[in-house]
């Protein structure tokens, strides 16, 4: 009644009245009450010359409109009005809130007020014009596109004096190209324009006009550029050098992004970026606020784990203050670990010892896992070992386990020094120590070194002793083991307690720690010396522990430097919803290959190969791959041993472990339950028939989405680098005649790309009669002949087959 009562009043004193009601409404509004009731009033009252009246307006209508469509037509009126007031400022406030209606069915009004912003005199209506064709765009895409409002944007973009309105027209470009290019030849042809020289020099030369996140928006344009030669690269990081020394820590990182990419097919050049990038970012690190601090850290880690050495010398910036939180602190300790070297191991220890005794027991933790690490880099080892066994002597709970877990680890890289380690973990109590992975760690020193650990049966068998009670198959796991090593090592002091693990173990509800049970008293039934070779073989020192990111993932995090990626520490698909990710994007012509960061280290485009093959399509995920000979489970493979030893089947059970009797000769009992790990097989088995040969469906379907989806999920089941015939090679003029030659043989192509001499494919085939698929990465290096394949399956028992077929196939391209 009170907003009806002033709609039409003109005394003094109404607009100070309406605005105490409007802001009554729209406090409301903020706390979730529902308000729509008086749109009718509110918008009657918006016929004033008040700007703070009409903002309060333009934002209750925004709010209500797109819900309630009949509502919002009753504010056409009243915007296209003030879309033509006086006021520039009234004016933009009115587009902008008409432009945010979203409502599908009054499209047809925003066409003229938006025509007529985009050529106002005043920058601030263009401004809002040009985002607002980007919101029409999204409401109503083929209106925006026949009112030819993207040929407006563009012309604006290349001629307006304000470099705000230029920023708006590139931001809405390059949505609108982007999202069109997929359905219009010429869409695509207008976004491949926003990389073209003359375009990325416009923006450059203008950089300083633009305020700080138009910058960052010109940047991210610049840093997918690809510039002709390395002159150009050189101009261009000269003209960005000084916004290094920007403020504001987002045009840093879009500045350093820009470096990096420019350079990445120049190692040397590369290095030096590094270097130069160093101070700013060390710089930014220290000031502001930890959250501003934390995503500025977050990138110096992703570049300190690529490059240790080049920060190696400024290990000192990322000692932990008192007053940093926790997420701060645990970053700086990783990069800690990646720079220590020969020369500052000795520091860092030191650094890292008196947090060991924080009394912020996660910052203890993480201090006494760095240590470990830098251990198992082999540097000063000596030193960190005896640090480490002090921990031991501290008597914290915290400290002893994760100390344990740290000491298993270096025992098994460092054997030799097993004699010093084993002296101070006997003095630890068992009793004492309660968690899980230290638990675990403990036992399985106690089976590996029982021989030099006088109570090491007797510690065990008070474990078993309280075998109910512990909670962690983990533990009872490691349990069963260990008394196994300590059996084979020392019989009589353990025979008893062994028959009490495998009882325990075989009624154990957890299936694990059954069915281990259950094989290793089949082990000691069948014959204790293959028990041994089993259970305790020679072990090698571990060379190098797993990583627990692979490096295909961190190179896909570096393509997407500065963003969320970096401070995730995970690729963009792994925390976006499907419908946000980016496009697998194939042009029609095979020969080219668009992509988007998505799988930017999986496929590279045509202009790039050759400039970046040792970055793109030798990335670090293959190297490593290629050397994978160095790996864990070589030292820990158990020895095989002669199948034709396996004689019938078992005798019933007498006694649960015995010893003084021969193995058992062939009897026929049942085979039900010794059959279960193969043990009670006949001496003479029956031939293994011939695999059967692999057929493939000569018309599968796979599209680009799915591929995208299967690549990014399934595991690499095969991975090889293999020898090309000179004839194949010679006949690779050009990408087609290899598709063809691959489609013959129901392999299909979905995407390829480069220039010789390096060209990459990806392939897809199909089984026959299941709904099997295989994916192939094929990189082909003609100059040398070689092809390195990566291979993806769905039923990866089939992979080895499907690998053989390939090759052969591949083999078979150029000959006659």
């Amino acid at each position: 009644m009170q907003l009806r009562q002033l709609a039409g009043s003109r005394a003094p004193g109404t607009d100070d009245s309406k605005r105490e009601l409007f802001k009554k409404v729209i406090s409301y509004m903020t706390i979730g009450i529902d308000v729509s009731a008086v749109f009718s009033e509110m918008v009657m009252c918006s016929a004033t010359s008040d700007i703070v009246l009409k903002k309060m307006c333009y934002l209750y209508v925004g709010n209500y409109a797109k819900n309630n469509p009949d509502l919002a037509l009753l504010t056409i009126n009243f915007l296209q009005r003030d879309c033509k007031d006086e006021d520039p400022m009234i004016r933009g406030l009115a587009l902008r809130s008409l432009c945010s209606l979203r409502v599908a069915n009054l499209v047809e009004y925003l066409v003229g007020p938006l025509g007529n912003g985009l050529k106002d005199g005043n920058s601030y209506v263009r401004m809002v014009a040009s985002i607002g064709v980007l919101k029409l765009y999204h409401i109503s895409a083929s209106t925006c596109m026949d009112a030819d409002f993207p040929a407006m944007l563009k012309h604006l973009m290349l001629n307006d004096k304000d470099a705000q309105v230029v920023a708006n027209c590139l931001t809405s470009l390059q949505e609108i190209w982007g999202l069109e290019a997929s359905t219009s030849e010429e869409a695509a042809r207008e976004r491949e324009m926003l990389l073209s020289k003359a375009v990325i020099y416009y923006f450059l030369n203008r950089i300083k006009e633009f305020s700080e996140w138009a910058q960052c928006i010109v940047l991210e344009l610049v840093a997918k550029y690809v510039p002709s030669d390395s002159n150009e690269i050189f101009d261009v990081m000269n003209l960005l050098e000084d916004r290094l020394q920007h403020a504001n820590g987002a045009v840093v990182l879009a500045t350093i992004k820009v470096f990096l990419q420019l350079t990445l097919s120049m190692t040397d050049v590369h290095q030096q970026v590094y270097e130069r990038i160093k101070s700013p970012l060390l710089t930014l690190v220290s000031s502001g606020s930890p959250e501003q601090s934390y995503a500025v850290l977050s990138h110096l880690h992703l570049l300190v784990m690529r490059a240790p050495f080049i920060f190696s010398s400024d290990y000192k910036h990322f000692y932990c203050q008192y007053n940093e939180p926790f997420y701060v602190k645990k970053l700086k300790l990783e990069m800690l670990t990646a720079v220590a070297n020969e020369s500052n191991t000795y520091d860092i220890v030191t650094e890292l010892c008196e947090y060991a005794a924080n009394v912020d027991i996660p910052m203890a933790r993480e201090s006494i896992r760095a240590v470990g690490k830098i251990a198992l880099q082999q540097y000063d080892v000596n030193a960190i070992v005896d640090r480490l066994l002090q921990f031991l002597e501290m008597e914290k709970e915290h400290v002893t386990a994760e100390t344990l877990v740290l000491v298993k680890d270096l025992l098994r890289k460092y054997p030799q020094w097993s004699h010093d380690c084993i002296a101070v973990v006997g003095n630890i109590s068992s009793k004492n120590v309660q968690e899980p992975k230290a638990k675990a760690a403990l036992i399985w020193m106690l089976g590996e070194y029982a021989q030099d650990m006088q109570d090491a049966p007797y510690i065990l068998e008070s474990l078993i002793e309280n075998w109910d009670e512990e909670h962690s198959a983990e533990v009872r796991l490691h349990l069963l083991t260990a008394i196994m090593k300590c059996f084979l090592r020392r019989p009589p002091e353990t025979q008893k307690a062994l028959g009490a693990a495998l009882a325990a173990g075989l009624a154990d509800f957890h299936q694990d720690v059954h069915d281990r049970a259950l094989f290793y008293y089949r082990l000691l039934k069948y014959d204790v010396s293959v028990a041994e070779r089993v259970v305790n073989p020679p072990k090698q020192a571990v060379s190098v522990f797993a990583d627990t990111q692979s490096s295909e993932v961190k190179d896909r995090i570096f393509d997407e430097f500065n963003s969320l990626s970096v401070v995730y520490q995970k690729p963009s698909y792994m925390f976006t919803d499907k419908e946000h990710r980016g496009p697998f994007a194939f042009s029609e012509e095979l020969g080219n290959l668009s992509i988007d960061t998505d799988l930017a280290n999986d496929v590279v485009p045509a202009q790039r190969v050759e400039e970046n093959d040792k970055d793109l399509l030798l990335s670090t995920s293959e190297k490593e791959e290629n050397h994978g000979s160095i790996n864990n489970s070589s030292a820990y493979d158990a020895p095989s041993y002669d199948g034709s030893r396996m004689v019938g089947a078992l005798q019933p059970q007498q006694d649960l472990v015995s010893l003084d009797q021969p193995p058992p000769a062939n009897t026929p009992a049942s085979l039900a339950m010794d059959d279960l790990f193969g043990l009670g097989l006949p001496v003479a088995p029956s031939p293994t028939p011939p695999p059967l040969a692999l057929k493939l469906n000569a018309k599968a379907v796979l599209d680009p989405n799915s591929f995208q989806q299967k690549w990014r999920q399934l595991p690499v089941a095969a991975s090889q680098e293999i020898s090309l015939n000179p004839q194949g090679v010679s006949a690779l003029s050009s990408p087609q005649v290899l598709l063809r030659h691959m489609q013959g043989h129901s392999i299909q192509c979905i995407a390829s790309g480069g220039q010789a001499p390096n060209f990459k494919f990806f392939f897809f085939a199909q089984k026959e009669d299941e709904p099997s698929t295989y994916l192939v990465e094929c990189v082909i290096n003609s100059a040398a002949c070689k092809a390195q394949l990566k291979i993806k399956a769905d039923d990866q028992s089939t992979t080895q087959a499907f690998s053989t077929l390939f090759q052969s196939v591949l083999s078979e391209f150029g000959l006659p």
